[in-house]
């Protein structure tokens, strides 16, 4: 791992945490969504490394997140998006955007409708990611209670 990894993964970490007083996350929950911020983008890294693919990246970091958003809030006893929101702050295209509302400003249309198209493949990724994450919870919660409700 590089330096410049390295500053990005405590980037993400203190970018979570301000994200999550902004939030007005409190105590326990505060450390955990920290702790999601950090793992979100310590993720990232190692998926863009495995896959290549940033859209990938944001897809596989997505659920992995939404993963432990769903553990931390049944151990917390907190809504999921407290986690949620926070620990995927980290991944928002910003570059990605201002280059596309750049381009756009700029009448650059070419370029607008490419970066455009890239920033919506990202959004679309993590909103999958989410999704198919949260579904596969939901099943996998519900299995447990009623193998649990069998017994």
């Amino acid at each position: 791992m590089t330096t410049f990894e390295l500053i990005q993964i405590l980037s993400g970490t203190v970018g979570a945490f301000f994200f999550s007083i902004l939030f007005n996350i409190r105590g326990q929950r505060l450390a955990l969504s920290t702790v999601g911020g950090f793992l979100s983008w310590s993720s990232y890294v190692l998926f863009e490394e495995l896959t290549g693919s940033e859209a990938w990246s944001y897809f596989l970091v997505a659920a992995f997140i939404t993963l432990y958003a769903e553990v931390m809030a049944r151990i917390a006893k907190s809504p999921t998006t407290t986690f949620i929101m926070a620990s995927l702050v980290p991944l928002i295209p910003g570059a990605s955007l201002y280059y596309t509302m750049r381009y756009a400003l700029g009448s650059d249309f070419s370029l607008f409708s490419e970066k455009a198209l890239y920033t919506l493949e990202l959004a679309a990724a993590l909103a999958l990611g989410v999704i198919v994450a949260t579904a596969a919870t939901k099943i996998a919660f519900g299995l447990v209670g009623k193998y649990r409700a069998k017994k």
